[in-house]
Formats: C-alpha cells, sequence, structure tokens
C-alpha cells in the first residue's frame, strides 16, 4: 500500500496576520521525487518543517495516511515523526560520533527508552545499518568520525540515518545547496533512487532549478506563500520561471 500524504488548507503564521504559507493544497502519493521551488522566503523550508512539525502549523491539515499530524501530541507525535525521514542542509550529524553510529540514531525513535539510552542496538539494526551504508557506499568509512568527512559523504551519512528509519516518507531541505554541481547530482540520484527502492514519496526542497528539472518527476513552484505551478519539468519555461521569481532579467537566453 502506497503512501498518501495530504496537506489541506495549510497556514503558517510566524508574525500574527503575516502568512508565510497561505492555504496550500498537495497531495502525495507516488513513491516519486518531487522538487518545491521558488525564491527565499516563499515558505519552501517552512513547508517541509511543518510536515514533520519541526514548525507548528497555524491551521490546516496534513494528513499521513488518513491521521492528521497537526493534532498529535506526545507519543502519537513521536511515533509519526519516526515515519518521516529528515535531510537536512547543514546535514545534522553529531559530529564526535562515527558514520555508524550517526547511523544507528535513526532507529532511536523506534526503541525503549533504556535501550536507547543505554546504546543497546538490536543485531538486526546493525546488520540493517551495514546493508545501509553499502547502498550509499560508505561501508568502508562505517568506523570514521562524522567531522572527517567531506560535505558530500556527510550528506550521505544524512540520508542513510533517514533511509535507517524505514520511512513512509522522505523530506529533504535544501539537501544539495552546500554542495559542489557534480556532488549535488550524485545526492539528488541519491534521493532519487531511495525513492524509489524504497517506494516511498521523497519531497526536496531546493533552488538549482536545472537540478530540479533532471531529476524530479513533479515540480511544485512556489512564490509568496502559495503554490503557482504544480507540473513536470517540461512545463517550467521562462514564463511559468517569471510567474514564481519574478522579473526576467536573471533569465539566460
Amino acid at each position: 500500500m502506497s503512501t498518501s500524504l495530504v496537506i489541506s488548507g495549510l497556514v503558517k503564521e510566524y508574525v500574527p496576520g503575516k502568512p508565510v504559507l497561505q492555504g496550500i493544497d498537495l497531495s502525495f502519493d507516488a513513491a516519486a521525487l518531487t522538487a518545491i521551488i521558488g525564491p527565499s522566503g516563499t515558505g519552501k523550508s517552512t513547508l517541509i518543517r511543518c510536515i514533520n512539525r519541526l514548525v507548528e502549523p497555524t491551521s490546516g491539515k496534513i494528513e499521513l495516511d488518513g491521521t492528521n499530524l497537526v493534532t498529535l501530541k506526545g507519543d502519537a507525535l513521536r511515533l509519526a515523526r519516526s515515519r518521516i525521514g529528515m535531510v537536512f542542509q547543514e546535514y545534522n550529524l553529531v559530529e564526535r560520533l562515527s558514520v555508524m553510529e550517526n547511523l544507528l540514531t535513526g532507529v532511536l525513535g523506534k526503541m525503549g527508552a533504556f535501550k536507547a539510552w543505554a546504546r543497546k542496538f538490536d543485531p538486526a539494526d546493525i546488520a540493517r545499518a551495514w546493508e545501509v551504508l553499502g547502498i550509499v557506499g560508505l561501508q568502508d568509512f562505517a568506523n570514521a568520525r562524522a567531522d572527517s568527512l567531506s560535505g558530500g559523504q556527510r550528506q550521505r551519512v544524512g540520508i542513510s540515518r533517514a533511509v535507517m528509519q524505514s520511512p513512509k516518507l522522505l523530506l529533504a531541505d535544501e539537501p544539495t545547496s552546500s554542495l559542489d554541481p557534480k556532488t549535488s547530482v550524485e545526492i539528488m540520484e541519491l534521493l532519487q533512487r531511495v525513492g524509489t527502492d524504497q517506494g516511498i514519496p521523497v519531497i526536496v526542497n531546493m533552488h538549482d532549478v536545472e537540478l530540479a528539472k533532471r531529476f524530479a518527476s513533479r515540480i511544485v513552484g512556489m512564490s509568496g506563500g502559495h503554490v503557482v505551478y504544480d507540473g513536470n519539468g517540461e512545463g517550467l519555461g521562462d514564463d511559468v520561471l517569471k510567474q514564481i521569481y519574478g522579473g526576467e532579467s536573471w533569465l539566460t537566453a
């Protein structure tokens, strides 16, 4: 059964009366990569972070397989979050821990409190971690400290940690913004492959339009807190890009 994420009437105000998100309606139910693009300050990161409740929505619904995430609290919220993988722009790794230890933090949310505190990981989780490291090509770095890795390697660890959760949904907040062009392509290839192999939706907030067109089967364009485009890369012509970003001097001939 495929994952269903339905966002209805989502509003977020950091300052009362000044919404950053203005009634967002979107649904995701396919094991495909969706890119969310738009200018800075238009609410892309806020949208991603509202989905996993890192940011509290002001109003609206976010339903994951029929459960409204907005209303959840306590243990129910922690359980829901354990089903949502998150990849961050700045990696959010524990720098002093090894790659393997960082990976295994992805299963802490599913362990009992004592086992989590004592880091008593199930042998099956350790075996799974080795398997995931193989998927991202980091088995040789299992015992390396996170702070010894390159940016691309750190982002691979971040993706691996999310995959360790066996998530129903994977979110990525500007995962390539700190990386060089070659590494950015490799990370997008990896995110695309994870979505296909795991059979889950992957939603990526990003600035690089050409990278979005290359890897995303669906592109959502946002401007001023609204969705102004929802389609594939072929429909993302200059007129649509001007509607999303404004102006035209930045467009290449």
